[in-house]
């Protein structure tokens, strides 16, 4: 059993690292998107009609893609004036139940989103752009972060009480 929590927890951290280079490599390329349509448009004076969309769909997927890769990391806000001590138990109650509230709203965020994902799907919408993306492609990244996240959230919790913290990565305790 502590090996399959084991496993479980190593496959969900390497999957977090990997969406959130996904999500940091999005950025960048948005980046150097927009800065191609800049030159574009006020250098050679010929604007593009793609890279508006484009880069909407990458920004939206990166922070999608990311959240999962910030709660593995601690790296989204944490006060922790009470419990400073990661070993003790209240400490390990108190990130308990913010990973269970967390989880809590990832899987409502999730299961409105797949209903919003699933009928815009099935209806075929698609942006109002000169592109007409469909939007599966932008509403599916809403349910698959916040599936990432609660799925890290379940990992995380599985850290707190069965994972020595000398054996954590110091960034998993610093607030």
């Amino acid at each position: 059993m502590a090996s399959t929590l084991q496993t479980y927890v190593r496959t969900m951290d390497i999957v977090s690292e990997i969406t959130g280079k996904i999500a940091a490599w999005m950025f960048f390329t948005t980046g150097i998107i927009v800065s191609f349509e800049v030159f574009m448009r006020y250098v050679l004076n010929s604007p593009t009609i793609w890279v508006d969309e484009i880069s909407r769909i990458f920004q939206v997927w990166a922070a999608y893609l990311a959240i999962a890769y910030v709660l593995k990391h601690k790296a989204h806000i944490i006060i922790d004036i009470t419990f400073r001590d990661p070993s003790s138990l209240g400490r390990k109650v108190a990130d308990t139940f913010a990973m269970l509230v967390i989880i809590f709203f990832c899987l409502i965020t999730v299961k409105y989103g797949i209903d919003i994902w699933w009928k815009s799907t099935v209806a075929g919408h698609t942006t109002d752009s000169y592109l007409a993306v469909p939007k599966v492609f932008i509403q599916s990244a809403i349910w698959v972060g916040f599936g990432l996240m609660a799925l890290q959230g379940v990992a995380e919790i599985i850290k707190i009480w069965t994972w020595d913290p000398d054996d954590l990565p110091k960034q998993t305790l610093v607030h």
